[in-house]
């Protein structure tokens, strides 16, 4: 399990920081939607600065770090939790706290800056997390959780959520930070809470990330729905969320499963790679010792040397030692020795002393097995040598068969080393006990490839002056693993050396798997963006279409109020106030540029007695159909209106008395000639009268009114022109 998610902690990092990055952009809505709150600004930016950093985090992971991308790095987490921490402060200080003020800074960053001074750039992250994350996130949760005292609806429930995932993630983000040697990061760090939970506490904070981002999300997204109140933008707002979640789901998994895949053909490469690397050194080893082998048999079957040795024939001593001399330099070889079944030495070349390494030659176990009639062979490493040394043996059989000694040559590995300095794989050649005897990686000569029991340990011990018994890797490696080395997710193969306990290990360090998978991260990231802008635009878009309606259903209200305000409920034609309006417009308009205008005031001749006789309903049906045909008679430009009971009110611009006349009376004949449902036939009165210089709208409209008076006394169903002379009096013509 540890294993697996520490494969994938590249695509962790990226889901990290993406759910900050949502974060920041809901409460960044947030803000504009609280003009007056800026607090939740800052909290935005603390998301968008702490899913960058992460982000960050994963570009180190990928192309690899630096100490100056790394102090950026840090730098970018402390303004981030200094921006969460004053989150908090300013809400508190809404919320009246008077003791957060803004000084609190001070010993915070004072101990920041400490530990950077003291114990650099890690240290400075370590004491940014005590000092700024642990209090900022805590603080946080704290003004979550007072808003949710205040709430009454489903935000109540959403603010416990946030409260209870920034109480989470600042023991997370605040408390379990990256090991270091002073208290108590050197107890409770990453490494620990891995062992103990079997997860990188990255990816526990990325879920609690995830999980405050849609809390602050749902509460935007609440306070939507009680700003629009609108049921059907509800009903939208609500499924959009769901399937905003259920597609970001969907996406990660997906995303994930094709960084998987194209991490995995890379992994498989790698794999093969490292066969044919391990293959590559075990040749070579087998080439620098197949010599020596080779060498040892055509010794041990040469008659003068079975001669030496069976018989202690020594007459051709020197002859034997040149042989040996002219073996030793065409194996490579830097010794050679002939002995006989004791293990004494009876002829030797090279720069060696009589004795071997580790005592005398019948305590050595490649000098029993050639004793055993067997070939033998073994890799040797001192400290007091440049190099590991490898023994070939074999036995020196007499006339009868039997052995009668055993002839080693030795050779020094430094060519095999030397061969492999340029090798760009890290190689070790370790001892059967893992402790490396070969590599071309200085620093980890004679260190512990893996963990050593307390036996193994005390030979390291006894071997080496300053031994480095602290284990490269977690484990032993029997064949070949995916595995962490130093932070590192590396391919480790082993083989056998010459059939021996000794080892070749090859380390394959994989930072290329991360640069294959980015391609899976980066369509990840692409797809997530594209359908966030997707989903937030139909949300958007609903949004300004509820809006929209709203707006329209607002304006036909007030067209509906307005039309109200101006129109006779009953006929349809404007009302007096209408009529004032426009009358007053019209006069203005003729006293300024002497355009002439009329009015033409008439009502209903005996309708007193069609309500009597009918009732009000027939006589309100009268009215309306009387209505219908004044309208259809008339100009475009004409101005009708209901004046009061049955009279009505039509002003004509333009028109002058004459002109006003003849309307008049062609209005009144059809009127005559009309047909009405129930009375079956009305006449009307019509009193006319022109503009004159001086009139006001109140004087005008009462001429007209006298004019209807005279058509009324001079027998009703006819037209009477008031006129004003030049005395101010007025005068009057009939048509009849």
């Amino acid at each position: 399990m540890v294993g697996f998610f520490s494969s994938q902690l590249d695509f962790i990092l990226f889901f990290y920081g993406l759910a900050f990055i949502l974060l920041g952009a809901t409460c960044a809505a947030l803000a504009r939607g609280f003009g007056e709150n800026h607090s939740w600004l800052l909290l935005g930016v603390f998301g968008f600065l702490h899913g960058v950093g992460e982000w960050l985090d994963l570009t180190a992971l990928v192309l690899g770090d630096t100490p100056v991308f790394a102090a950026v790095r840090v730098a970018l987490m402390i303004a981030s939790f200094a921006l969460l921490l004053e989150f908090a402060r300013r809400e508190a200080c809404r919320l009246g706290l008077k003791w957060a003020k803004g000084w609190v800074y001070v010993p915070l960053l004072a101990a920041v800056a400490l530990g950077g001074a003291v114990g650099g750039v890690n240290a400075a992250g370590i004491f940014a997390r005590y000092a700024l994350g642990f209090p900022g996130a805590l603080a946080a949760s704290a003004v979550f959780a007072r808003w949710a005292w205040d709430f009454s609806d489903s935000r109540k429930v959403l603010a416990i959520g946030a409260a209870v995932g920034f109480a989470l993630y600042a023991i997370a983000a605040g408390i379990i930070v990256p090991a270091s040697a002073f208290l108590p990061a050197s107890m409770i760090n990453y490494a620990a809470f891995t062992r103990v939970t079997g997860l990188p506490v990255q990816l526990v904070r990325g879920i609690l990330a995830c999980w405050i981002s849609f809390s602050i999300w749902a509460i935007w997204g609440q306070q939507l729905v009680l700003e629009m109140s609108s049921t059907r933008y509800t009903r939208l707002l609500r499924r959009q969320f769901v399937w905003t979640l259920a597609l970001l789901a969907a996406i990660l998994v997906t995303g994930w499963a094709l960084t998987e895949f194209l991490g995995g053909i890379y992994k498989d490469n790698v794999e093969q790679e490292a066969r044919g690397d391990i293959e590559l050194l075990v040749n070579h080893l087998a080439r620098e010792t197949a010599t020596v082998e080779s060498m040892v048999k055509v010794l041990a079957g040469s008659p003068s040397v079975s001669s030496l040795v069976a018989r202690g024939d020594t007459q051709d001593l020197d002859g034997v030692k040149s042989f040996l001399d002219r073996a030793v330099d065409a194996s490579g070889a830097r010794a050679g020795f002939i002995l006989n079944r004791n293990g004494a030495v009876l002829a030797s070349s090279g720069y060696r002393s009589a004795e071997p390494p580790g005592g005398n030659f019948r305590d050595l176990a490649y000098f029993r097995k050639a004793l055993a009639g067997e070939a033998g062979d073994r890799f040797v490493s001192d400290a007091r040598n440049d190099s590991p040394i490898y023994f070939a043996s074999y036995p020196v059989h007499n006339d009868k068969g039997a052995v009668a000694g055993v002839v080693v040559l030795e050779k020094s590995l430094a060519v095999f080393e030397a061969d492999l300095s340029e090798f760009n794989r890290p190689y070790f050649f370790v001892d059967p006990n893992g402790i490396v005897a070969l590599t071309n990686r200085p620093q980890m000569l004679y260190r512990a490839l893996w963990p050593l029991s307390a036996e193994q340990k005390a030979v390291l011990h006894g071997r080496l002056e300053k031994p480095n018994d602290r284990p490269l890797l977690p484990e032993e490696i029997v064949d070949s693993t995916w595995i962490s080395v130093d932070g590192q997710r590396d391919f480790v193969r082993r083989r056998d050396a010459n059939r021996s306990d000794w080892s070749l290990v090859i380390l394959l360090p994989t930072r290329e798997v991360y640069a294959s998978r980015a391609l899976g991260i980066v369509t990840t990231l692409l797809v997530a963006i594209m359908s966030l802008i997707y989903m937030f635009g139909k949300e958007r878009s609903a949004h300004d279409r509820v809006q929209m309606e709203r707006q329209l259903q607002l304006q036909v209200l007030a067209q509906n109020l307005r039309s109200q305000a101006t129109t006779d409920a009953l006929t349809g034609l404007h009302n007096r106030f209408k009529f004032d309006q426009s009358l007053a417009a019209e006069v203005a308009s003729a006293a300024r540029y002497r355009t002439p205008l009329s009015l033409a005031l008439f009502d209903v001749d005996f309708f007193k007695e069609v309500n009597d006789t009918h009732g009000h309903n027939v006589g309100d049906k009268v009215l309306v159909q009387l209505a219908a045909v004044v309208a259809g008679k008339s100009r475009t430009t004409d101005v009708i209106a209901r004046w009061g009971g049955e009279e009505f009110m039509m002003m004509l611009p333009g028109s002058n008395a004459d002109m006003a006349l003849q309307a008049a009376e062609k209005l009144r004949a059809a009127i005559a000639l009309a047909t009405f449902e129930v009375p079956g036939t009305i006449t009307c009165s019509f009193g006319v009268t022109e503009y004159a210089d001086g009139d006001t709208p109140e004087s005008f409209v009462a001429r007209a009114d006298r004019a209807l008076y005279q058509a009324k006394l001079k027998g009703r169903d006819r037209v009477e022109l008031a006129v004003k002379d030049d005395l101010a009096q007025t005068g009057f013509a009939s048509v009849a």
